[in-house]
């Protein structure tokens, strides 16, 4: 955060990401302790984190799209699943190195997204979101009634690991390393994004589209560019996915992922890159420890049953997604923001 007293004086100071030497030095601190991540923690931990790494790609494409763009897109894991297997198949089929499959990933999701961004020129909000989920059974249907040839139906696609100049990634931290890259250049790309005029232009969109357009955006370019720049952050995500679990199947992108993925920008916050970021964090920790205290809580209390524990633990979870809708509807990252001004003005609140 800025200090009392430094003030912006320019729109390109203002929208800069750092604009002190402290903040410079926090951010490299900060990617340094990501690099030594698999140095220092377990093999568990780290795979945690390459989860956390893939989960932030495909949210912060949904925050774009969602969050700024005003388009509500329950179909991200569709999108993601598409990603997943273009790349898969991009790789054992196609023999190309994992540098070209996960772009192509991407950009055949973006493909896949663009389909539903033009119907979202003519509706919008509860027939949208309808729409978005009819993406998630189109994506279902067509990957297991396609011949199996092509993307192994039921059976899901294998896959060998990436290579990078003839060293593979099969290790829980070059896993980790590639996932780490491909989200930073990715991130970085969306606060680009978000601070440019594009950016505006989904925001005005967000807002009202009908006086956007009296101002001279192009309100169907935009909803359809939101749509785009979403389903592609999404496939980067899913080809990420394929590399890292090496086996790709229909199952690993339900409705119910989708759903996740939104809760993910509803707890840090709506219209954010770092809100997204925070919220993939705060539900990833949240699901590993219940995950980590369910068989803790099977054998104290046997008579409970596996089953009734980790439904109990789902219920859990969603109770705290209600209570941020209820309580705190602008996330995580709206009360870091009302923080900060509390401590720019300190001692002098007028």
């Amino acid at each position: 955060m800025d200090p009392a007293g430094v003030f912006a004086t320019s729109y390109e100071r203002d929208q800069a990401l750092i604009r002190t030497r402290r903040q410079a030095l926090a951010l490299v601190v900060f990617l340094l302790l990501l690099l030594l991540v698999p140095q220092f923690l377990g093999p568990r931990l780290v795979s945690i984190g390459s989860v956390m790494l893939i989960s932030a790609v495909v949210v912060v494409g949904l925050q774009i799209n969602t969050g700024y763009a005003g388009q509500v897109n329950l179909g991200q894991a569709a999108f993601m699943g598409a990603g997943a297997y273009v790349t898969a198949v991009c790789a054992s089929k196609l023999g190309m190195p994992f540098w070209l499959s996960i772009p192509a990933g991407g950009i055949a999701a973006a493909l896949f997204g663009f389909v539903f961004g033009l119907s979202a020129v003519r509706i919008k909000g509860f027939y949208l979101a309808l729409t978005t989920i009819a993406a998630q059974f189109l994506f279902h249907f067509l990957v297991l009634n396609l011949p199996m040839s092509w993307l192994g139906g039921s059976n899901g696609l294998s896959m060998e690991p990436a290579s990078f100049f003839g060293i593979r990634l099969a290790t829980d931290g070059s896993i980790y390393y590639l996932c780490l890259a491909v989200a930073a250049i990715m991130i970085a790309g969306a606060y680009g994004i978000a601070r440019s005029r594009h950016g505006r232009a989904f925001v005005a969109v967000r807002d009202d589209d009908v006086a956007s357009g009296m101002m001279g955006v192009n309100v169907v370019r935009t909803k359809a560019a939101a749509f785009l720049l979403g389903a592609f952050y999404a496939g980067i995500g899913g080809g990420l996915w394929a590399y890292y679990v090496r086996f790709v199947a229909v199952d690993q992108f339900t409705l119910l992922h989708s759903i996740w993925f939104i809760a993910m920008i509803i707890v840090g916050g709506m219209g954010s890159v770092t809100g997204a970021l925070i919220g993939v964090f705060v539900i990833k920790v949240i699901q590993e420890g219940l995950t980590s205290l369910g068989p803790t809580i099977v054998d104290h209390l046997p008579f409970l049953g596996g089953d009734i524990v980790f439904s109990v633990m789902n219920v859990f979870l969603g109770g705290i997604i209600a209570a941020f809708l209820i309580f705190e509807p602008r996330g995580l990252m709206h009360r870091w923001e009302i923080v900060k001004r509390s401590y720019r003005l300190w001692p002098f609140p007028y």
